[in-house]
C-alpha cells in the first residue's frame, strides 16, 4: 500500500476561495480539480500566461527553467502550470474565476 502524497491548502485571492492542493499535482491542475479556473494557455511554463504572485507559502518547480526572470522570481511571481505547493501557500490571481458548471 503506498502512501497518499502530501496535500496543502492553497487559496486564491482576490476569488477568496481555496482548494487542496497535493504535492504531485501542479497548482493550476488541483485548482481545476476544485473547479476554480486560472488564466492559463501553454501548461509548461514557457507562455506565462499563468503568472501569478505567491503571497505566503513555498512552492518547486519540477522543471529546469520555469519562464521567469530572476526579478520577477524575487518579486513572487510564479507560474501554477508548473508550479507544486510544499506548504499551504496564498496566490493573487486577479484573472481566477469558479469554472461553469454544466
Amino acid at each position: 500500500m503506498s502512501a497518499l502524497p502530501p496535500a496543502f491548502m492553497a487559496q486564491v485571492q482576490p476569488l477568496g476561495q481555496s482548494f487542496a492542493a497535493p504535492a504531485d499535482k501542479t497548482l493550476l491542475a488541483a485548482a481545476r480539480n476544485a473547479g476554480i479556473d486560472l488564466p492559463a494557455s501553454c501548461r509548461n511554463g514557457t507562455c506565462r500566461t499563468c503568472m501569478c504572485r505567491l503571497s505566503s507559502g513555498r512552492i518547486a518547480y519540477r522543471i529546469e527553467w520555469p519562464g521567469l526572470t530572476r526579478e520577477e522570481k524575487d518579486e513572487g511571481y510564479i507560474l501554477p502550470c508548473v508550479a507544486h505547493a510544499e506548504t499551504d501557500v496564498v496566490i493573487h490571481v486577479p484573472g481566477a474565476r469558479p469554472l461553469a458548471s454544466g
